[in-house]
């Protein structure tokens, strides 16, 4: 059995308007080989490239104030939050969902997702606001093929080193038998992507096992049962950054959630690259 070894590479927060092909080249440069996985996260790279959007901008609609309100609070808080198996704590929020902002972050949801994604209690579609300034969310790449080829092609020709680039999503893909599907929109090919919250709620009904999503592989041929098996190492590499969710976030820095700025997220590591390498020294 293949076994792989994993290093997640601390830097600063990336804001907007990065360089994050300098950022990268940087974090890498003495430390990666041939044939190296180099794993980055979705969300640091929308980031780096203004792929986000101010929800306090946002005038949200009925629909949203509806999903906000009745399906946040008493489906997930109650139904399908017993039915996934989540904890007191996590009930609890979604029970208290904030109206206000919990009603613009879904407009956003509908607007850039649609309506399945935005019935989901979190990471909508792969919009994220974890790790991010202010009412600030991050959307998912449309491209991420462009990135990772990009990435790759970068750390060539200034490292001389070819490397397979990853780029994945938090967001869970679930497993069953040689069958890999996720509510996550377009992920890699092999792993099918459907149903929304349905799709997530049946996954942790039946116990499945599930990993973080990848989303585009540069360089190598994977199937999408290795591509899963290298992001899973890594997200448990990488951690939580500032905080797995809004909520954590926001308690990290004892704050409410919409009061987390550039420069607290500034004051601490984040770890967007991790180096996944097979059969350590």
């Amino acid at each position: 059995m293949t076994k792989y070894y994993a290093l997640a590479i601390s830097t600063s927060y990336w804001k907007p308007t990065e360089n994050y092909l300098d950022r990268v080249t940087e974090a890498l440069d003495g430390r990666i080989r041939d044939g190296d996985f180099v794993v980055i996260s979705e969300k640091a790279l929308a980031v780096a490239t203004g792929n986000i959007v101010d929800e306090a901008t946002v005038k949200p609609s009925r629909n949203a104030k509806f999903i906000a309100d009745f399906w946040m609070r008493t489906m997930w808080g109650y139904c399908f939050g017993y039915l996934c198996g989540f904890g007191q704590r996590l009930l609890k929020r979604l029970r208290e969902y904030p109206l206000e902002s919990g009603s613009k972050h879904k407009q956003v949801a509908l607007e850039h997702t649609g309506l399945l994604q935005a019935l989901m209690f979190g990471s909508e579609g792969g919009i994220d606001g974890s790790n991010l300034a202010y009412s600030c969310v991050s959307l998912p790449l449309s491209n991420p093929d462009e990135f990772a080829d990009e990435i790759q092609i970068h750390l060539f020709k200034r490292l001389g080193k070819k490397v397979c680039v990853i780029i994945a999503d938090t967001d869970k893909t679930y497993k069953f038998r040689n069958f890999y599907f996720t509510p996550r929109p377009n992920p890699l090919e092999g792993i099918h992507s459907f149903g929304g919250t349905a799709t997530y709620v049946g996954g942790r009904i039946l116990h499945l096992k599930r990993s973080s999503t990848p989303l585009s592989v540069a360089s190598y041929n994977l199937s999408a049962g290795e591509a899963l098996k290298i992001t899973n190492i890594a997200d448990r590499a990488r951690g939580p950054g500032s905080g797995a969710t809004v909520w954590d976030m926001a308690a990290r820095f004892h704050i409410d959630i919409n009061g987390v700025s550039w420069e607290m997220l500034g004051a601490i590591m984040h770890k967007p690259i991790v180096i996944v390498r097979k059969n350590p020294p």
